[in-house]
């Protein structure tokens, strides 16, 4: 994804305005997002349906558990597992390759546009873990649990923007995006270093040596879903059965694709591909990740085990107040320090909002809660419900703030949106080009002598009603 991109007037400015590139694959990217955030929010509604509803919650445990797959190559699976670590590959994959483009087109291969959502990112993982250690270390809970409240979900924090019906500038979806990338990163490593515990070192060698040959065609430059699909589904499966969590195959692939444009391409193959798997990552996977994670009994008794016990607690505080203090305080020292200043537009409760919305962690904490409590099932269960009521919390805390000032913000996305001249670039990128402003006083010129012919004909319309007034007042009786 993107990150604003500072300028140098009277200081750099944080949450500047974006590079029109930039700008555009925000927007298509948040476009996308958003619809796999209102698909996943319903899925995540179905789930809690089918589990609590009496009659059909043992049909729920039945599909869930049910396996299927060739156990012959250890892949005898259940349907909940095949969504846990098949479809969140797919996910991971486009996180590979997001994060790719950052690094070597987008924003972030620039240290010093990095340097502020990356610490706030950074910040905005630590603080919730922090949360959690110091929660369950006065309570003794589990130390399991600590990377739970660390992720953000960006597709559901985009869902409960798009429920809400507010329009943030560009600036602010962009430093969330931004956010979520860099989580998403963060969280590939806790996966990778924490929940490996054995190793089959014959599968995980034979996944490198997929891997490598994977990276070898791409650079030959072949081409051919029927060659990289197939390698694709090999790779992922020597990787589950290494030990290694299986979602690291995918954003590793993800990372190995060309990400820069070389003279005459419209798009990069990464861009390209993403732009072909996201519908499936947003559209099918997650949602279907969701269907059978989210599914947890709610229960008065489960509820209350979410405010009473330390390990839920700990989730839920650090997904509510861990996000908002980590990314609001992080942000703001790492302006302070750098001397950036905030855009003039916008202040300081609009980052805190965004920070809150952060605390919308769905689809990677779900996940990370099943790894960390694999033992526990009913563990498994109450983390899951303080994920769920943890991010319904964040989710309206940050929708009052946003509301508050949303009609700022719809005014600064009018401005943004503006394109007088309709040559398809809005006018806040024009305002140094003559060519623009020549336009635009042909435009007005136009509008100008329209106006003039109307008023000429208005006001001949009026003499010859007054004269014809005139005529029937000399008419005799």
């Amino acid at each position: 994804m993107a990150a604003p991109s500072p300028t140098d007037h009277h200081g750099r400015k944080f949450l500047g305005r974006l590079s029109l590139p930039e700008r555009r694959f925000v927007a298509d990217a948040l476009r996308a997002e958003t619809v796999g955030g209102v698909l996943l929010l319903v899925a995540a509604v179905a789930a809690l349906l089918w589990a609590n509803i009496p009659g059909l919650s043992a049909s729920y445990v039945t599909v869930s558990d049910f396996h299927i797959g060739p156990a012959a190559l250890g892949l005898d699976l259940s349907i909940q597992h095949w969504a846990a670590d098949g479809l969140l590959a797919i996910f991971f994959f486009v996180a590979g390759i997001e994060l790719k483009r950052e690094l070597v087109a987008g924003d972030l291969r620039d240290p010093k546009a990095a340097a502020l959502p990356v610490i706030a990112a950074v910040c905005g993982m630590a603080v919730p873990a922090l949360v959690y250690v110091i929660v369950n270390t006065a309570g003794g809970g589990s130390m399991n649990g600590w990377a739970v409240p660390t992720a953000t979900d960006i597709a559901f924090a985009l869902a409960v923007l798009a429920v809400i019906g507010t329009s943030l500038p560009s600036a602010l979806r962009a430093f969330l995006l931004t956010l979520a990338v860099v989580d998403d990163l963060f969280a590939i490593m806790i996966i990778a270093v924490f929940f490996t515990s054995e190793i089959d070192f014959p599968a995980l060698g034979g996944a490198l040596a997929g891997l490598v040959l994977f990276w070898i065609l791409l650079r030959k430059g072949v081409q051919g879903w029927y060659i990289y699909v197939p390698l694709a589904l090999v790779i992922w499966g020597l990787m589950y059965n290494s030990g290694v969590h299986a979602t690291i195959a995918g954003v590793t692939m993800g990372l190995m694709l060309r990400c820069t444009r070389r003279e005459g391409e419209s798009s990069s193959p990464g861009e390209h591909i993403e732009h072909l798997v996201r519908p499936i990552s947003a559209g099918l996977a997650v949602p279907l990740f969701a269907l059978f994670s989210a599914g947890v009994a709610l229960s008065d008794q489960a509820i209350a085990q979410v405010f009473t016990r330390p390990e839920t607690l700990g989730v839920l505080l650090g997904l509510v107040i861990g996000k908002a203090v980590g990314i609001f305080g992080g942000t703001w020292l790492a302006a302070r320090f750098t001397k950036a200043e905030l855009n003039e537009d916008l202040a300081w409760p609009d980052v805190l909002a965004v920070a809150s919305l952060a605390g919308i962690g769905f689809t990677v904490s779900l996940l990370i809660g099943e790894l960390a409590f694999t033992g526990d099932p009913a563990l498994t269960d109450e983390v899951k419900a303080a994920v769920l009521i943890g991010s319904l919390i964040a989710a309206v805390v940050a929708s009052v703030m946003l509301k508050l000032r949303n009609r700022k913000y719809r005014a600064l996305t009018e401005d943004e949106d503006r394109d007088e001249d309709l040559d398809g670039i809005p006018d806040v990128y024009e305002q140094d080009k003559p060519e623009y402003h020549l336009r635009m006083a042909k435009i007005y010129e136009e509008k100008a002598a329209e106006h003039r012919r109307r008023a000429q004909t208005a006001a001949a319309a009026a003499h010859k009603a007054a004269a014809g007034s005139n005529a029937e007042g000399d008419r005799p009786a």
